[in-house]
């Protein structure tokens, strides 16, 4: 079981650390567009700060987002799974987990980055400001950087398991999976209220943190989209499976 999870665009500052190394992530091959984005990051960030804000969709309350960026390569760094915050990951809460389900964590989780591609919880890296839709000036979209690079590691890294693709729309459009139907699931959770449903991106994004909690917590493996809907159903939620979607339906957050 592989679980794809969107990065938060909002991060936790590392206080201290030893600066980013590229050569110590997890998926090496990624190493070359990890550097060619970082470096065309932090010279547009250094040589344009005005240009670069407004690339990045940083307003004038934002300055010190852009002045990590800028020193992307000196910044202290942290685990990946301290350095992502916000309704997802407090959701899924993983410093509070056993210590059986942080290492089933460690080896079942990977992060969607604009920056890095692909991450894993244990990875060290600063806080970075680079959504996954920008195009950066002289490169091109960040999308179009990872379309051919990510595909082969996922592919390996789920081998003949599950992949659960919990990634929001940004984030999905940097690689699509295209393995067998019943090996590739995605998640959509729905808001019902007074009978009519929708979806709401607070309970959306708590729900799927809260989801692979339980995943991790019960030592779940699933290895089809029809058992992934089973164990969430035993673990009480309500579920709705339409071929490769899962449709979650939630009455409160």
């Amino acid at each position: 079981m592989l679980v794809l999870l969107p990065p938060s665009e909002g991060k936790s500052v590392p206080r201290r650390g030893r600066p980013l190394d590229l050569s110590t992530l997890s998926f090496p091959t990624l190493t070359p567009t990890r550097r060619r984005i970082a470096d065309t990051l932090v010279d547009l960030c250094t040589r344009d700060p005005a240009r670069a804000a407004a690339v990045l969709g940083l307003g004038p309350t934002q300055a010190d987002a852009l002045a990590r960026d800028a020193s992307l390569w000196t910044e202290p760094t942290a685990r990946a799974d301290a350095v992502y915050d916000g309704v997802l990951y407090s959701a899924l809460d993983l410093g509070t987990l056993d210590p059986a389900a942080r290492r089933r964590a460690s080896r079942s989780l990977a992060f969607a980055s604009g920056l890095f591609g692909l991450l894993r919880p244990t990875d060290r890296i600063p806080a970075y400001r680079l959504s996954g839709n920008v195009t950066l000036p002289g490169l091109g979209t960040i999308a179009s950087q990872w379309r051919d690079e990510l595909g082969p590691v996922v592919a390996d890294a789920v081998g003949d398991g599950l992949l659960i693709d919990l990634r929001s729309s940004t984030y999905a459009a940097l690689w699509r999976p295209h393995g067998p139907k019943d090996r590739v699931a995605t998640v959509r959770v729905l808001h019902e209220s007074n009978g009519r449903r929708s979806v709401v991106s607070h309970f959306n994004k708590a729900t799927k943190g809260r989801i692979v909690r339980a995943l991790l917590r019960e030592g779940a493996s699933p290895a089809t989209v029809s058992a992934l809907a089973a164990d969430l159903r035993d673990l009480g939620w309500t579920v709705e499976q339409h071929a490769g979607r899962l449709d979650v339906v939630v009455t409160e957050v």
